[in-house]
């Protein structure tokens, strides 16, 4: 961990340093290549090998689907707290996103033409969910839910496979729940490319969306344009502002919490008032992680990606966290403190208000969704939504007296760009003669 004190000046070439200093290998975007090559090229063939050589599981092609008996099944042998629990989430992720659901329009413009635009549901959208030894069933939720309320025809969602090549029971029920019927057990890069080219097996989707290692951003990253993706959301990322009335057994839960998530790779950043706090954190962080068992990659993270900044001002913790941008900020402060401050921070993916909302409300249940932006691309993206499951058209309506009224500014564009046939395609439409209808 390391400790710096913030100035607002210097604030974004610290956490530019930080974060170079725990970024990904350049060597991750090289061994993706190689593998979205061969699946393109062999398909079935290339995504069954690499699952067997990087998850440890060999399938046959039929054996990569789940099958909804699966899925149904896995829903009879979960707890009913956990149906309900499942329940629950997807009643609050879809009562959010129905209220993000974006609107038509139209309307005159200041000539008379007829303007507006649509929107319309993406026809096959490919979802993946990390699996494996840790199933994220509640990211199940928060990528279907959305893609589900914006009208989605068809979902195809890619877990890894466990050991014994099955799913476990919590993402089965969550399928269930939701009504999936094209899950794979396909991980990693290769569960990308075979969403992004298509095989035999997995019918090729329009847009790719939800969390995944480095792999599979590279992966995400590399495919785009053959097929849309929705952000990079990489490991997980907290941020904890704290003043002096926050209690600092609560802001060291909330950090070990997030580098819970075992990948290895999660960032953490902490601003507060004085040193002599940050000391009481640490303190706390030590007896709770006492507590804990198989704390190694916890501790790991906590010794190398982990800045702490001390602010002199609350402005200073304003540029600390717009040059994070971090995923999850949370804003451990007295309720006088907060408007300002989250006016001001621009740029992280979810903003978690006051002392009594840990990041783990919004993991689970407060209804955005988690799907964030990490990395600091929280400087131009936003959190998963329906409407990124969406694609908008503009239209434009115009008439004789509209094309008249704007025949002039047409033409001088035309002059300037050198395009005389734009020009003459809009005066044919006015010139004596023409059709004056609508």
């Amino acid at each position: 961990m390391k400790v710096i004190k913030i100035d607002a000046a210097r604030a974004a070439g610290a956490v530019k340093r930080f974060q170079e200093s725990v970024s990904f290998s350049v060597e991750t975007a090289a061994a993706v290549i190689p593998v979205l090559a061969e699946i393109r090229e062999k398909g079935d063939e290339a995504v069954l090998g690499f699952t067997k050589r990087f998850d440890g599981v060999e399938l046959s092609a039929r054996q990569m689907k789940v099958s909804v008996k699966e899925m149904a099944d896995g829903w009879t042998r979960i707890s009913a707290t956990e149906k309900r629990a499942i329940r629950h989430s997807i009643r609050t992720i879809r009562e959010y996103h129905r209220k993000c659901l974006p609107k038509g329009w139209s309307g005159k413009n200041s000539e008379g033409m007829t303007v507006g635009e649509r929107y319309y549901p993406l026809e096959r959208v490919g979802l993946y969910v990390p699996g494996g030894q840790v199933p994220l069933v509640s990211t199940v939720l928060m990528t279907v839910v959305p893609a589900q309320v914006a009208g989605v025809t068809d979902i195809v969602l890619c877990t890894p496979p466990q050991r014994d090549g099955s799913v476990a029971d919590g993402l089965l029920a969550a399928f269930h729940a939701l009504g999936l019927k094209e899950v794979y057990r396909i991980g990693g890069a290769q569960a990308i490319g075979a969403m992004a080219f298509g095989t035999r097996t997995v019918g090729k989707v329009d847009m790719i969306a939800g969390p995944g290692n480095a792999y599979v951003m590279e992966a995400k990253r590399q495919v785009f344009g053959t097929v849309g993706v929705d952000l990079l959301p990489g490991p997980s990322e907290v941020m904890v502002i704290a003043d002096e009335g926050a209690n600092p057994a609560w802001v060291a839960a909330d950090l070990l919490s997030q580098a819970e998530h075992g990948t290895g790779k999660e960032k953490i950043y902490l601003a507060v008032p004085s040193r002599e706090f940050w000391n009481r954190i640490r303190t706390e962080l030590k007896s709770q992680l006492a507590q804990l068992e198989n704390t190694g990659t916890i501790e790991e993270i906590l010794a190398s990606r982990f800045l702490i900044g001390v602010y002199p001002s609350l402005a200073d913790a304003v540029a600390f966290a717009n040059a994070a941008a971090p995923e999850h900020l949370e804003l451990q402060v007295s309720a006088d403190k907060i408007a300002g401050l989250s006016r001001d921070i621009t740029t992280a993916g979810a903003i978690l208000q006051g002392y009594h909302t840990p990041t783990v409300l919004g993991d689970f249940v407060a209804g955005p969704s988690h799907t964030l932006p990490t990395d600091g691309t929280g400087r131009f993206s936003g959190g998963l939504q329906s409407i990124d499951f969406m694609r908008r058209s503009s239209f434009v309506r115009s008439t004789t007296r509209a094309n008249r009224a704007v025949m002039e500014t047409v033409q001088a564009f035309g002059d300037m760009e050198s395009l005389p046939i734009h020009v003459a395609s809009l005066r044919c439409r006015i010139e004596k003669g023409g059709n004056s209808g609508s």
